[in-house]
C-alpha cells in the first residue's frame, strides 16, 4: 500500500491530531498496523530539515509502561535493559529505548521504525503469569493512549528548546540518553535525548489529550531556525 493511499481515519491507531498533520500536507503509511506520517510531500528536502530542526510524530509507534513494586526485577527477568538509575534510558538490542521514570516505574518505546515486538511481549507476558504473582511485578499502564510521542531532530533542536521549557538541554549539559521531566509549553512532559547517527535528537513525550496543542507550540517555536514538520522517512535517512 503506497503512502498516498493510506487515509489515517481507517485505522484505529494513528496521531492523535492527525486532522492538523492532514492538513499540513502529510502522506500516511501503514506502519505495523497504524497510520504513520510518512512525509510531508517533500522527502528528500524533509531529510535536510531532519538535520537542521524537525518535528515528527511517532504516536502511533507501539509504547508501554510499568509502574509499582518489583516493576524494574521483572522488567529485568524478561530479558529487558533497564537503566539502575531514575531519569536515564537503556538502548535495547533492536532500536527499543527503556526509559525509567522512577524506582518503580519504566516506560518502553519501541523503535522509531515501527518494527519492535518489545512493547506488546512484555505486556503479553505480564497479563499471561498467573495471578497473584510469587513475586511483586507493579502493573501495566497504556502509555500508547496516555502519551503523544514527538521526535524533534537537528543541530538546532536544544536551541529550540530553550524557548518553552526551563531545563538546559544543550549537549554540552544534557548528555545522550538523559530524562527531564518537567514543564514544557506550560504542561508536563518528559524529554530524552536519543540522538539518530550523531544527529541531536530528542523525545518528547506529554498528554495524549494535548498532542496538537503542543505540536504547535513546537512547530512555531522552530520556525525561527527554519524548522518544519518531517515525516518517518526523514528520520529513517538518519540512521
Amino acid at each position: 500500500m503506497c503512502a498516498a493511499a493510506v487515509q489515517p481515519a481507517d485505522f484505529p491507531r494513528r496521531s492523535f491530531h492527525y486532522r492538523t498533520l492532514v492538513a499540513a500536507g502529510a502522506r500516511f503509511a501503514e506502519v505495523g498496523g497504524a497510520a504513520v506520517a510518512e512525509d510531508f510531500g517533500a522527502p528528500d528536502a524533509e531529510a535536510q530539515t531532519a538535520r537542521r530542526m524537525g518535528l515528527a510524530d511517532l504516536s502511533p509507534l507501539a509504547r508501554t509502561g510499568f509502574k509499582g513494586e518489583g516493576t524494574a526485577p521483572w522488567l529485568s527477568a524478561q530479558g529487558l535493559a533497564v537503566p539502575e538509575q531514575s531519569n536515564r534510558a537503556l538502548r535495547q538490542s533492536d532500536g527499543e529505548l527503556a526509559l525509567r521514570l522512577a524506582p518503580g516505574e519504566v516506560m518502553v518505546l519501541g523503535d522509531v521504525l515501527g518494527q519492535s515486538p518489545l512493547p506488546a511481549r512484555l505486556t503479553e507476558a505480564w497479563h499471561a503469569e498467573p495471578v497473584p504473582p510469587k513475586t511483586p511485578r507493579g502493573f501495566p499502564l497504556p502509555r500508547a493512549e496516555t502519551h503523544a510521542w514527538f521526535l524533534a531532530t537537528g543541530a538546532c533542536a536544544a536551541a529550540m528548546f530553550a524557548k518553552l521549557c526551563g531545563v538546559d538541554l544543550r549537549p554540552q549539559s544534557f548528555p545522550d540518553l538523559q530524562i527531564a521531566q518537567t514543564s514544557l509549553a506550560k504542561m508536563s512532559g518528559s524529554m530524552v535525548r536519543d540522538d539518530r547517527a550523531g544527529v541531536l535528537a530528542y523525545h518528547v513525550l506529554a498528554d495524549s489529550a494535548s498532542a496538537a496543542y503542543l505540536w504547535s507550540c513546537l512547530i512555531d517555536a522552530m520556525d525561527e531556525f527554519d524548522g518544519g514538520p518531517v515525516g518517518l522517512s526523514a528520520i529513517r535517512s538518519l540512521g
